[in-house]
């Protein structure tokens, strides 16, 4: 007895349906997993772990994790990773990788709980200078730790003189950054008060062209996710590092040498240092002791 023709197709499409289950969603899974096993990829394959001096794993030297106490205080006896903006908290949530979304422009901060790029740059900088002892201050950054953005506002629009000037990122009672601007007294800005009409103006103030404390310390990267630092953030730290664990720096910068890793095939990328392979290097050879 012929099938109606109907009825064939479906039943075609069910067979091909099964076949390609089996084939892609039961068999090539399980040879790539076999395949992962194999001598030199199952390190990789099992997320790349770091073993700490205890025998258990510290993490992923892939996947870089927060070195901070219960309060997200930061640990004076490790190095520190680059900001984080992957989920709440310290960030480093690896089911929640992501930036901040906040590009060059984001200047202004939205309102008191919603900092721009440029506030929570100079508020890290600030943070980070007064942990490792250094000069945190930054170009366009007040030495509160905010953004130093004026609005500006001329007598005629965008030109003539100017008539007013408000201090954009310090609200009321604060007392702007800078007293006046160009003759005129600057004001801390109002909750209530719409101040789009005035022009955006970033004041560098007298910070030193090239900031003590390295970039990316005060950025987070694309993913949140970042293992690494630059050489110069390590270097930056080893003194504070030193002290906690009561060695010389002279050590603990040759611990950082042997964690730098160069450009790939010797042009791509930057040098970097492994955070969590230096952090447990630190814990085997120099453990911190209370």
């Amino acid at each position: 007895m012929r099938l109606p023709y109907w009825l064939s197709q479906h039943l075609a499409a069910l067979r091909a349906l099964l076949v390609l289950t089996v084939l892609l969603g039961i068999g090539y899974p399980l040879v790539m997993v076999a395949v992962a096993q194999l001598p030199g990829l199952k390190h990789a394959a099992d997320g790349s772990p770091v073993v700490a001096p205890n025998g258990a794993d510290a993490g992923s030297r892939l996947i870089g994790q927060p070195f901070a106490d219960a309060h997200g205080q930061p640990l004076g006896q490790y190095f520190q990773s680059r900001p984080s903006a992957a989920g709440s908290g310290n960030g480093y949530d690896p089911t929640a990788s992501g930036g901040s979304n906040l590009g060059p422009n984001s200047v202004v901060d939205p309102g008191p709980d919603k900092p721009s790029l440029l506030t929570l740059v100079c508020a890290r900088s600030r943070s980070v200078g007064e942990l490792e002892g250094v000069d945190g201050r930054r170009p366009y950054c007040t030495p509160e730790g905010v953004g130093a953005v004026l609005a500006v506002f001329h007598r005629n629009g965008i030109t003539g003189p100017v008539t007013r000037a408000v201090s954009l990122n310090q609200r009321c009672p604060v007392p702007p950054f800078v007293a006046t601007y160009q003759g005129v007294p600057v004001e801390c800005a109002k909750a209530e008060e719409d101040y789009s009409r005035g022009i955006v103006t970033p004041v560098r103030g007298d910070a030193p062209a090239n900031p003590a404390v390295p970039a990316d310390a005060v950025t987070a990267s694309a993913s949140g996710l970042d293992p690494d630092i630059s050489p110069a953030y390590a270097r930056l730290q080893a003194n504070r590092v030193a002290k906690a664990r009561g060695t010389t720096v002279d050590t603990v910068l040759q611990l950082v040498d042997r964690h730098t890793t160069g450009r790939a095939l010797g042009f791509l990328g930057e040098p970097a240092v492994n955070v969590l392979e230096l952090n447990v290097d630190l814990d085997r050879k120099y453990p911190y002791r209370r």
